[in-house]
């Protein structure tokens, strides 16, 4: 079995082929019959330099856990997706300079500059979609019946492109945010019970869109656990000298909201650390990554080391390995993952891509029922999915109004043209400049700075 890797020279990968490598079935470790036989691990992508030293550390890993699979490395993109089982994106268009550009482009008009929220995200995202589209195209007619799974950002963005303009393609969108909540949640737990709990007997109740989830549930067994360790979160909160949400708002919610949310509830703390750039994330991220890149070609190598953490994305191996493990051998673990709602939240369309728990097997993977939010919650979601389906539509087909569309129908965006409240907006706003036409200034920056990786508009 050939599963494929595009974005293979990501700094990441080391750290999928350690979870493959714990996850494959060999002699000597037989997981009892339901082992994951991967043969090949196909890692491509269009930077051969990186590609090279990532590829080699990879291959040095497999070598030194007794090869139990192959891993080959191309540039060319049909070459990889050609017979594979599972197709794994974990791109960026532009590399880590664009996402740099995503950033400042926010902090030049006042508004908030992030990879995957408000303009930055957006941004990313039609550059991004294209290219997913592309690959999927090369599944259709080179790996019938293969999944794609995305964990390229913005997750949940990209899983509504491929749901909308590559139906015949079994797809899912991928985010360790899921993860990451419930195995902290986890700890919290097995302090409260005095006992080491299995992940697997844990299950959390979220519901959103990637990047914009809110947590209102955590069960063990089936036992619900949730007044508890919400009280013991709000007693954590209440500790710290810095804590990254005001008990208040938690209080009012009665959930743990995504922390991406911040952006959303606390705007303008989040738009005053801007002004203090440099560095931006990206900057920082080119930094830890130049460092990893250079351990990565050290020959004698052969194991992620320490410094891959600094780099983000903690359970990214498991999730990845596990979600593929229970889809093959048909176990029905529960996920937390984007796929289209099919009636499992209620009040939002059924073909709306959301993300929420879900049950995966062989047949695919299947929303759970899940409970309504808030309607405060829920306008919110509404607002930003409206946007997200103007960004779909300005991605495939470079129209200008559509993407104008979405960018002022983003709660982060510029201001509205007619009404509402207004987010702050740039400063230097110039003189007699009608504040409904600052939309159209933004968005003619946003193409310009990434025209190179939007041909479609141009």
């Amino acid at each position: 079995m050939k599963v494929t890797v595009i974005g293979g020279g990501s700094t990441y990968t080391p750290e999928l082929v350690s979870g493959f490598l714990k996850r494959v079935e060999t002699p000597a470790q037989p997981y009892r019959g339901w082992g994951f036989p991967m043969s090949e691990l196909c890692l491509m992508d269009v930077d051969q330099e990186r590609l090279r030293i990532v590829g080699g550390f990879a291959q040095r890993m497999a070598a030194a856990h007794g090869a139990p699979f192959r891993v080959t490395l191309t540039s060319d993109q049909r070459q990889a997706v050609q017979g594979a089982a599972y197709v794994v994106t974990q791109l960026r268009v532009g590399m880590m300079p664009a996402r740099r550009e995503d950033e400042y482009l926010g902090l030049r008009h006042g508004l908030i500059g992030q990879e995957t929220t408000g303009v930055g995200g957006m941004a990313k995202a039609l550059r991004t979609i294209p290219v997913i589209l592309g690959i999927a195209e090369d599944m259709r007619q080179l790996a019938p019946g293969a999944m794609l799974v995305n964990f390229t950002n913005p997750a949940g963005l990209v899983t509504e492109a491929l749901s909308r303009h590559a139906p015949e393609i079994p797809s899912v969108g991928v985010c360790n945010v899921g993860i990451t909540t419930k195995m902290q949640l986890l700890d919290t737990a097995e302090k409260l019970l005095g006992k080491p709990i299995a992940p697997e007997r844990a299950q959390l109740q979220t519901l959103g869109l990637n990047h914009l989830t809110w947590h209102s549930g955590f069960t063990v067994d089936g036992e619900d656990l949730w007044p508890h360790l919400f009280t013991a979160y709000l007693d954590e909160l209440r500790s710290d000298p810095d804590p990254e949400w005001k008990v208040e708002t938690l209080e009012a919610l009665g959930m743990i909201p995504n922390y991406y949310l911040q952006y959303f509830y606390y705007t303008q703390k989040k738009l005053n650390a801007q002004k203090r750039w440099p560095p931006s994330r990206a900057e920082e991220v080119m930094a830890i990554e130049a460092d990893l890149l250079r351990l990565y070609a050290e020959p004698s190598l052969n194991e992620p080391p320490a410094e891959l953490m600094k780099r983000g994305g903690a359970y990214y191996s498991t999730l990845a390995t596990e979600l593929l493990n229970s889809h093959y051998n048909d176990l029905g673990q529960v996920h937390v993952v984007n796929v289209p709602n099919r009636g499992a939240a209620p009040g939002w369309p059924d073909d709306w891509v959301v993300e929420l728990p879900c049950r995966v097997d062989r047949q695919g993977i299947h929303p759970l029922p899940a409970r309504r939010l808030p309607e405060s919650c829920s306008e919110l979601v509404k607002q930003v999915k409206t946007y997200e389906l103007f960004t779909v539509e300005a991605a495939v087909t470079g129209n200008r109004e559509a993407a104008y569309q979405a960018l002022m129908a983003h709660p982060l965006g510029p201001p509205p043209r007619t009404g509402g409240a207004s987010l702050p907006s740039r400063e230097d706003l110039p003189a007699g400049m009608d504040k409904r036409d600052f939309g159209r200034i933004v968005l003619d920056d946003l193409l310009e700075t990434n025209r190179a990786w939007l041909p479609q508009f141009f």
